[in-house]
């Protein structure tokens, strides 16, 4: 029943990101499995990061399961969406919960999407990782697929206005190959490498980005380091401690 809605929202999508007009460039779908269970992950600059993980496991004919905060599903329009497409609510002081609806997911043959950042990072570099995706991974017996997008921080992201005019904009997603979360090693381990996937990911989608900020004044989506404006890891970190 899910996919009665899951479907029609995906279709919707896609004839919004035509409208809007989009250069989407997606590589490495088809480390997406086919079949049974696994656990994407991707980096998280963006509000609408999830609709773009979810584009690139559809030429493998696989729709993923998102964990969400729980907020989400209580608005009066996104809620009854996020519910209809069986993606999973998250409440942060009772975590448990929402772990071991994921976990039953995978072990339904389901692909589940993590946010292991979990929440947007606004220098748009990696935060630290949670070690949640490789847990569920290793108790489910499913491999990791590690990904990274870039560009939707363009689209919507914390602290900008929505662009959601015609506007051309590119989107750039790399997919990797999976990653084993062998029971024998220790989560916090394999957490670390997933890390440094995603961010091999990520360095490939900048390098292969199209555009760069046409002036001055449109540096703010680029991190520190390359160049911009955005602010560094630090000083988000010293805004947040206020």
């Amino acid at each position: 029943m899910a996919e009665l809605v899951y479907r029609p929202v995906v279709g919707l999508a896609l004839t919004m990101f035509k409208a809007w007009d989009l250069k989407i460039d997606c590589k490495g779908s088809e480390n997406i499995p086919r079949s049974g269970g696994a656990v994407l992950v991707s980096n998280h600059i963006s509000y609408l990061d999830f609709i773009f993980n979810g584009l690139a496991a559809l030429p493998q004919k696989r729709l993923v399961r998102f964990m969400a905060k729980e907020s989400v599903f209580r608005h009066k329009i996104s809620g009854p969406l996020m519910r209809g497409m069986k993606h999973i609510p998250v409440d942060r002081k009772q975590g448990e919960a929402a772990y071991q609806h994921a976990l039953e997911s995978l072990r339904s043959g389901e692909i589940v999407g993590v946010f292991p950042e979990a929440t947007i990072s606004q220098s748009f570099t990696l935060k630290s990782f949670k070690s949640g995706a490789a847990r569920l991974a290793q108790e489910a017996g499913v491999p990791l697929i590690p990904m990274a997008v870039w560009g939707t921080q363009r689209l919507w992201t914390k602290g900008h206005p929505k662009n959601f005019k015609r506007s051309h904009t590119p989107v750039t997603i790399r997919v990797g190959e999976a990653l084993e979360a062998s029971k024998d090693k220790y989560a916090g381990a394999i957490t670390r490498q997933l890390r440094e996937r995603v961010q091999e990911l990520l360095e490939a989608a900048q390098r292969a980005y199209p555009v760069r900020p046409k002036d001055a004044g449109d540096t703010w989506w680029m991190p520190a380091h390359l160049g911009g404006t955005a602010p560094t890891p630090e000083q988000v970190r010293e805004a947040e401690a206020r």
